[in-house]
């Protein structure tokens, strides 16, 4: 599978930005696909994820409310469109597989995933 995101940048805090995810080579065997971001000195954390089968949607409690996960199937292509950015949300953004939910997006394993794209909210 090969995923490659684009869209991060530097934008003030109460901007908005949209991630995007261009995906291909997927085998069946995965729950969905999400993202998950990466700040210096801090642990991956678990952003969003949409289900493969019905496209249940997933967020993470830190963003819920400011950000949202959509696809589309035929361009292949998962977004994150972020709005009213602060700045903790600085951090490294990777789209990836999911191999693993169990309905809490803390605890979500995710399988492959890009090479990443950097977001920065200044205040």
């Amino acid at each position: 599978v090969q995923l490659v995101e684009s869209g991060g940048g530097l934008v003030q805090a109460g901007g908005s930005l949209r991630l995007s995810c261009a995906a291909s080579g997927f085998t069946r065997d995965y729950y969905g696909i999400g993202w998950f971001r990466q700040a210096p000195g801090k642990e991956r954390e678990g952003v969003s994820c949409i289900s493969r089968r019905d496209g249940s949607t997933y967020y993470a409690d830190s963003v819920k409310g400011r950000i949202t996960i959509t696809r589309d199937n035929a361009k292949k292509t998962l977004y994150l469109q972020m709005n009213s950015l602060k700045p903790e949300d600085t951090a490294v953004y990777y789209c990836a597989t999911v191999t693993f939910f169990s309905g809490n997006i803390a605890t979500v394993v995710f399988g492959s995933w890009g090479q990443g794209t950097q977001v920065n909210v200044s205040s």
